[in-house]
């Protein structure tokens, strides 16, 4: 079964696969066929997403449907690891060329995202992917602040290191500080400034990363923007990532005439 905006498509019924998405309210007294198989209704019969369908159809779509396992997702999430990571690279190269740090690319992150949930799984989706999807569209957008603020302290350091000092007076403190610095001692029992383990300096990185979405709150209203924007990608990411559509009402008698329901 393969589904697409609300459609159920049989692959082995006809040779031109039939589509149910459109809804027909008809009654069947007058002899109405099966959207899927053509065949003329006598007995009993369904609506799937609102389209008429007899019994057997009905019967193969409910063989059809994907059944979500364990081994499902475990590939969705390695799936949507990758494409979080894609995210992540595409956010960061984009912000670091151009200078330009604009929230829009966190659209294409949640569709990565979404997509490669969706390819993981091979199509099933549900309450449980669509979390995942939330928590790596957020992580891809939001640790991407890492490299983008590498990348600038980087520029900034040579930047600084390119500043020739030319004044005279400098130049001669600059030289009595270096000699006097080449003899300085740290004095005895002075205290030592403890240094950051790496694990430590890697832990304050991650968490400054998460956060970084809401510590651009303060620059308003850039921040702000920058936050409902993410949000929006995340909802690309948890639509995506949704249970496919299957809405079988009945059975009906092909003598009644099924209303549509509210």
């Amino acid at each position: 079964m393969e589904k697409d905006r609300g459609c159920v498509t049989f692959r082995d019924m006809s040779t031109t696969p039939p589509q149910f998405g459109t809804a027909e309210y008809k009654g069947t007294a007058s002899g109405e066929s099966c959207r899927a198989c053509k065949q003329t209704i006598t007995g009993e019969y369904y609506r799937v997403n609102g389209v008429q369908a007899c019994a057997a159809c009905v019967e193969k779509v409910k063989q059809q449907v994907p059944k979500d396992t364990h081994g499902a997702f475990v590939r969705g999430i390695l799936f949507g690891v990758g494409g979080a990571i894609a995210g992540l690279i595409v956010y960061s190269v984009f912000a670091i060329v151009t200078g330009i740090v604009i929230g829009y690319v966190s659209l294409a992150v949640g569709w990565l995202v979404g997509k490669a949930i969706r390819m993981g799984s091979k199509g099933i989706g549900g309450r449980r992917y669509q979390i995942v999807a939330l928590a790596f569209t957020y992580a891809a957008v939001s640790m991407s602040a890492i490299p983008i603020g590498i990348s600038a302290y980087v520029k900034e350091k040579k930047a600084k290191e390119n500043v020739v000092v030319t004044s005279p007076q400098g130049d001669a403190n600059s030289s009595a500080g270096a000699s006097g610095g080449a003899t300085s001692e740290p004095a005895e029992g002075g205290a030592k400034e403890p240094k950051m383990s790496a694990a430590a300096a890697i832990g304050a990185l991650v968490f400054a990363g998460l956060a970084s979405p809401f510590l651009e709150l303060g620059n308003e209203p850039s921040g702000i923007i920058g936050l409902v924007i993410l949000a929006v990608g995340m909802n690309i990411a948890w639509k995506l990532t949704a249970a496919p559509k299957l809405d079988i009402m009945g059975p009906f008698k092909a003598s009644e005439s099924a209303a549509p329901s509210s």
